[in-house]
């Protein structure tokens, strides 16, 4: 049932469609890219570091992120998977009534026409290579909800499109290369977002199985997965040995920080085990998530 307390396409019932607290997912990749620029900028010059390039590229992260969820929340009404009886993650705008079905269809194209007004002046900074990366961004941001994430493949878009194409992407825009260092890091940082969808994908693996979606966790069971979510976040923080070689060794010692807490949250997710409840795991690795690219932003800059 709607909650009657949020007006219908009100203003926070549009906070809640936009799902703040999915940002981080979005700034993270863009921090580390920034920080791993601006480290290396000194080599071609002191004006190799735009600012104007920087903030483009998190508003691009930002405006991207909201309008996937925009599209999640509509198309998964429309193909009523957001059933309020058997749902088990936060509640949606569309099948709450907070959003009107044709209010949704214009949010969505107004975000998708913002994200790539934003982008557009990226192709000054980074070349016409831009326009294919910001229209695979686009055409992947739909293919997600309507198509690949009923044939598994939500794990490695993440790692394509949280971790490599925007940490990489990032760091080319602003000194038009790529180095081993970049590389090792992007993946990283996609691992560790990927803990996200995973442990969202074990809390719906019943839903999931019974509405023929399936997911990497359907696929591996529920005992491989929380090993899974361990093993992610373990594998991320050992990839980081790349910043000790580039004599960046904070980079690498200050995200175990991220790593304790990460461990803590996997214990909850085996002890909580379904549910609801795993809610509170969803909250906390989204929390771990920005502590990860803060300690890793950190570690690059406090040279």
């Amino acid at each position: 049932m709607s909650d009657t307390t949020i007006k219908q396409n009100s203003l926070k019932a549009w906070v809640l469609a936009a799902r703040p607290k999915t940002l981080s997912g979005a700034a993270v990749p863009v921090l580390i890219g920034l920080s791993l620029a601006y480290t290396d900028a000194f080599l071609y010059g002191d004006d190799a570091f735009s600012w104007t390039a920087a903030l483009l590229c998190m508003l691009f992260a930002l405006v991207m992120q909201i309008d996937a969820n925009f599209i999640n929340d509509f198309f998964d009404y429309a193909r009523g998977n957001d059933d309020t009886e058997t749902r088990l993650g936060p509640l949606r705008a569309c099948t709450q009534g907070w959003v009107t079905t044709d209010a949704m269809k214009r949010a969505i194209a107004a975000t998708t026409c913002a994200a790539c007004v934003i982008g557009l002046p990226l192709v000054y900074f980074g070349g016409l290579e831009m326009i294919l990366i910001g229209v695979l961004c686009v055409v992947f941001c739909f293919l997600y909800t309507t198509h690949l994430s009923y044939l598994g493949m939500g794990d490695v878009l993440v790692l394509l499109f949280f971790g490599i194409v925007p940490v990489c992407i990032t760091y080319y825009i602003q000194l038009h290369t790529i180095t081993y260092e970049v590389l090792i890091a992007s993946i990283a940082c996609g691992l560790v977002i990927d803990a996200l969808l995973i442990v969202n994908n074990y809390r719906d693996r019943d839903n999931d199985k019974r509405d023929g979606k399936n997911t990497l966790v359907v696929h591996i069971g529920e005992r491989a997965t929380e090993h899974l979510y361990l093993s992610i976040g373990i594998i991320a923080c050992l990839m980081g040995i790349v910043f000790w070689t580039s004599q960046h060794v904070l980079a690498f010692i200050l995200p175990l920080i991220y790593l304790v807490l990460h461990a803590f949250t996997w214990l909850k997710m085996r002890r909580i085990h379904q549910g609801k409840q795993l809610n509170e795991c969803l909250g906390e690795t989204a929390r771990n998530i920005l502590i990860y690219g803060l300690t890793v932003s950190a570690g690059l800059l406090l040279l």
